[in-house]
């Protein structure tokens, strides 16, 4: 079932002239305007890889993907009960979040004809308690049955390997390594690790060679080229 979140992100990016749910080679599109198709996706972005790379055979395509940076939990005494109460989730969504879901789409991006919007946004989430037997090891066994859009923040269009390199926010050395770039970011290192995968699979730095067994890197030529695609 579509969330409200969803449904006003589309018609954020698609406006209103575009057409909803429009069925293309085979797949249901999110919308379509006179520019490209655009696909709201707020799950993994594994779970439209194929998609994607199947649509860019012959289609532009805007992949719209939302990162919650903050969210309100509010919780209903029913589904269709009075709110019980109201508190903040403590999960704090970044930009580089896309990070994590960048591994999936190593063989679609770069592609002259995608574009991927990654996009700030503060939501509220509504929940009412389950159905059926609380389980016992649950604090609690509510679900969620919407979200709703309550602000859009910051927001970054990713075409090409130098705009993953912009997305870090930070200037890399000449040479460097995923403990380098942990310590620049202020992260740890497996999640560095995370990223320089998807910068190395994604044409936006070069490894050339090793420190003992570290991997060195660089960012690539193509990431430098400011008109890179």
């Amino acid at each position: 079932m579509e969330t409200s979140l969803h449904r006003a992100l589309k018609q954020l990016y698609a406006g209103d002239a575009a057409r909803t749910e429009v069925r293309i080679e085979g797949y249901r599109i999110d919308a379509v305007t006179d520019r490209s198709l655009v696909e709201i996706q707020h799950g993994s972005l594994a779970a439209i890889r194929d998609k994607i790379r199947r649509l860019l055979e012959s289609h532009r395509v805007l992949v719209v993907k939302p990162i919650v940076a903050r969210k309100v939990l509010v919780k209903h005494a029913a589904a269709d009960g009075p709110v019980v109460s109201r508190r903040q989730s403590p999960k704090r969504g970044t930009l580089l979040d896309i990070f994590d879901e960048l591994v999936y789409f190593t063989r679609v991006f770069p592609h002259r004809r995608l574009e991927i919007e990654v996009v700030l946004v503060e939501i509220e989430e509504l929940r009412h308690p389950g159905h059926g037997r609380r389980r016992r090891w649950r604090r609690d066994d509510h679900v969620a049955s919407d979200q709703r859009l309550v602000s859009v923040g910051q927001s970054v269009r990713l075409t090409k390997p130098a705009d993953l390199v912009r997305l870090l926010g930070a200037k890399l050395p000449p040479k460097f390594h995923s403990g380098d770039l942990a310590e620049l970011l202020g992260i740890r290192r497996h999640i560095a690790q995370r990223i320089v995968y998807c910068l190395r699979e994604m044409k936006a730095v070069d490894s050339i060679g090793k420190q003992g067994n570290t991997r060195i890197y660089r960012v690539s030529r193509r990431a430098r080229r400011k008109d890179a695609a």
